[in-house]
Parts: C-alpha cells; structure tokens; sequence
C-alpha cells in the first residue's frame, strides 16, 4: 500500500528493552508495561497523549484485562476520549499498525496517531475450552504461547522446520548459518559502544514497581555472548539440520512505540524536524512450510508499491528468528548481509512477537538518520508463513 503523506517524526519512535523469557519482566502485565513505557516516553518527547486521536494496541498474547484493548491503555494514559483497534497479526502485527496508522493519516481521519505495541511471552496463558464430550469432561487445552512454535495446523510442521526447509532448498551450510549468526552479534555489540549511545536514544527504560521499592531495567536483558567456537560446539535442533540455538531467537517480553503523523504535524513533533515518511507497506506468503521465504516477497511488494527497487535502498532491517531468513534475503535480492541490521537484530536480542518489528523500524530510521538520510526496508517473517514490510524515507 503507498502512502504520501504519513510520516514517523524522527524521536517518535521508541522500544523497551527486550528481556529474555522468564527474566526480570517475567511477571509484568505487558498492558501495565505498556502503559509506563508509553506515559515516560511521552513525557520525555513533550507529546501531551491528549492530542493522540488515534490510538492502536498491537499485542499477540492476552493479558489479564486484555479484553478492553486500548481502550484502557489511552485512558490511564490520560487520553480517554479517544481510542481504537487491537491488532494482532503474528510476527507481523507492527507492520499491521504502522500501516493501519498511516491509512488514517492518508486518509486524514487522524493527524496524530500512535500505536502501542507490546507482548509478554513469558507466562504465557494456558487456555481451557470446556468440552463435555471428552473423558470425564476433561477441556482441551493450548498454550497460547509454546504450541503455535510447535505446530502449524495447515502443515503439521513447526517453525524450526520452515528454517530447515528453507535450508535444504537453497543449500546452506551450518556454516553458513554459524557465520550470519556471528555477524548480527558483532553488529549488536557496536550498538552498544560508548555506553550505549545509540540504543540510548530510542530506548526507554522499564519500571518494575516492587513492595521495596521500584527497580529498573535499563538494557537488553538474556544477549547470550556469542563466539565462533561457541556456534560450531553447539548442536543442531533437528537430526542432520543446520539450525542451532545459537542461530535462532529467544522469545522475549519488551514493548514498543511509534507514533505516525501527518507531513506537517510529523515536522513539528520531529527533531530538528526530520520526518521518515512511511512510503509503503507491503504483505506476502510464502509455500506452505517454508517461513523464512516469505520477507522476499513482502519486502518486493512494498517497494513495487514506493515506486523503489531494490538497488534504491540503503538500510534493510529484518525480524530474523532464523540466521536462514537473511542467507535467503540476500541471495534473492542481492542485497548484502553487512548492510543489513547494523544495530543487530531480533535473533540477537530476542523476540516478544508483536513489538519485535517496530523495534526494527525504530532501529531503521536511527541506522539512516545517522548517516544523513536514505531510504529504508523493514522485513519481517510471521506465523503461516506470512511477513510484513514497510519503506520509509529519513530527510536527513
């Protein structure tokens, strides 16, 4: 979907730190995360949460009081006037939300949106359907949480399987696979020079509210120190596969930000002015049990929709729950592994589903800001095979 006039003000995005599952926000509602997080980073950016008219939540996994959506999150935020949809699409659901709010942009429904997108693997839900006609009335049952990873009820197969798939097709080596895995840790760790310069100015730190007092967390939490040695010691999660836990994601908890705003309003909120215009968005799927495909053709609808190719763009950001998703990215599209993910990525730093890839849009108009403008791609894999895409432009 193109778009020409939804821009992202350059500050205007933020994430949490991401914690490793069953970490230090193992037991923080992500709604009440999100609610912190959001009101601080605000605050922080002068936005009064009162002139947001739109507002969408993007969360994959229920809460307790999930029911009212973001109904109660802009209420406690102070802007109760107003609200809007959840959205859940999966792996996807940011680039859902900054497509959504760009479309009320576009449409000038709405000159100042936000969505807020944040999810808490850890403890998640174990949910009952009564059934009468099972053994002594015994309910079926899911975790919301740990069978979708297990199990594709369209293919039988889970996701390490789509990884595996996808590997076999193309012919990649473990060492292929170890050496991408490698590459994404080193581009993590410049993030993380001069004390953390660049992370700290898109992240916003997580509260914890305790009997004793607060405490806080401050940066990634559950970043497994990765070597080479250490990659080729491990061993793959499948028989004769390629795929390792050192060349795959961590589910995580963490949440995100982004705020979407017409051209003339996204120059006032922005810093120093700087805008990136949202340019398209674009969603695609791939053959049944081959996940890490489906970035390619997402990211090529998006762009036929810019009016861009691929030789136009400068940045490229991926949500890679596999080091396979970015072997195959390149080789389709000759785009090269260095120049993507310069900041890491969610195979480094972990994955809470729904934020994961407005973490990576943030991280993108940061990654082109800094050298002075261009043109950007997001990409991302989700559930079913499907991905998400959005271009954006940063004016300098």
């Amino acid at each position: 979907m193109r778009f020409t006039d939804a821009h992202i003000p350059f500050g205007m995005a933020w994430t949490s730190p991401f914690a490793k599952w069953q970490g230090p926000l193992a037991e923080l509602n992500s709604l009440d995360l999100a609610v912190d997080v959001t009101g601080r980073a605000l605050a922080d950016r002068g936005l009064d949460p009162q002139e947001i008219t739109e507002w969408t939540l993007g969360c994959t996994v229920p809460q307790q009081y999930a029911f009212y959506g973001v109904t109660g999150v802009a209420r406690r935020l102070g802007a109760g006037e107003h609200g809007g949809p959840w959205i859940s699409r999966a792996c996807a659901t940011s680039a859902a939300v900054v497509e959504h709010l760009a479309t009320q942009v576009e449409l000038r429904a709405h000159t100042t949106t936000i969505g807020v997108v944040t999810d808490r693997t850890s403890n998640g839900p174990l949910m009952l359907w009564s059934s009468a006609a099972g053994p002594g009335g015994a309910p079926v049952s899911e975790h919301w949480v740990l069978d979708p990873m297990k199990l594709d009820p369209t293919t039988g197969q889970s996701m390490n399987d789509t990884a595996e798939n996808t590997a076999r097709s193309a012919g990649y080596t473990r060492e292929q696979v170890d050496e991408v895995a490698l590459l994404r840790y080193e581009q993590y760790r410049s993030a993380l020079a001069d004390d953390r310069a660049v992370q700290r100015a898109y992240m916003v730190p997580v509260r914890i509210p305790g009997r004793r007092g607060d405490t806080w967390v401050e940066e990634d939490h559950g970043v497994f120190p990765t070597t080479a040695e250490g990659l080729a010691r491990l061993r793959p999660v499948a028989p004769d596969g390629v795929v390792t836990y050192g060349a795959q994601t961590h589910p995580a908890d963490g949440c995100a930000g982004v705020v979407v705003a017409s051209t003339g309003r996204a120059r006032e909120l922005g810093r120093d002015g700087v805008t990136a215009q949202i340019l398209a968005t674009g969603f695609a799927r791939a053959e049944p049990a081959y996940m890490p495909k489906a970035p390619v053709p997402a990211a090529l609808r998006a762009l036929h929709d810019a009016g861009l190719d691929v030789a136009d763009v400068d940045v490229v950001t991926t949500h890679n729950p596999f080091a396979v998703n970015d072997l195959w990215f390149a080789e389709q599209t000759g785009f090269p592994l260095e120049r993507m993910n310069p900041y890491g990525s969610s195979l480094v730093y972990g994955h809470p589903q729904g934020p994961t890839g407005a973490r990576a849009v943030t991280e993108l108009i940061h990654a082109l800001h800094a050298r002075g403008g261009g043109t950007g791609l997001f990409t991302g894999c989700a559930a079913g095979d499907s991905a998400g895409a959005v271009v954006v432009r940063v004016d300098g």
